[in-house]
């Protein structure tokens, strides 16, 4: 199967803060991100989530991630916050709410091929009982 993506990661860089650790905390959850820096924050593009998709079924956080992205998903992708401390550690954890002071990470992923519900069960597989549901493809 063919995926067409396109993911774009905004991540807020503090006065505070160490440009180059913000780009850590970045490429520790897409790993393949081209990355620019622009005045306040970095900007990375990345055509895979493949990374991203191990971690989740690393941390066993599937079906915490579908909710996620179905809930800020259209015809053409979807989007989600990442808490920035978290991805520092190289972990996956879902910012919902009110952002905090060092800011979130905003994904937005535009699906080209196949369609976002294929992509995301590609990314975050449906589960039963916690494990990932193989569908059969014929």
């Amino acid at each position: 199967m063919i995926h067409r993506i396109d993911v774009r990661v905004v991540a807020p860089v503090r006065d505070t803060e160490v440009t180059d650790r913000v780009a850590d905390a970045v490429r520790n959850l897409f790993p393949n991100a081209e990355i620019d820096e622009e005045p306040g924050r970095l900007v990375a593009e990345a055509h895979s989530m493949e990374g991203f998709s191990e971690r989740l079924h690393e941390q066993e956080i599937l079906d915490t991630a579908r909710t996620e992205f179905f809930r800020r998903a259209d015809d053409d992708g979807f989007a989600f916050a990442l808490k920035k401390q978290a991805a520092f550690e190289g972990v996956i954890n879902f910012a919902v709410g009110n952002p905090d002071e060092l800011g979130d990470i905003e994904v937005q992923v535009t699906v080209h091929e196949p369609d976002v519900e294929a992509f995301v069960d590609h990314v975050a597989p449906p589960t039963e009982e916690g494990r990932p549901v193989e569908r059969d493809d014929g």
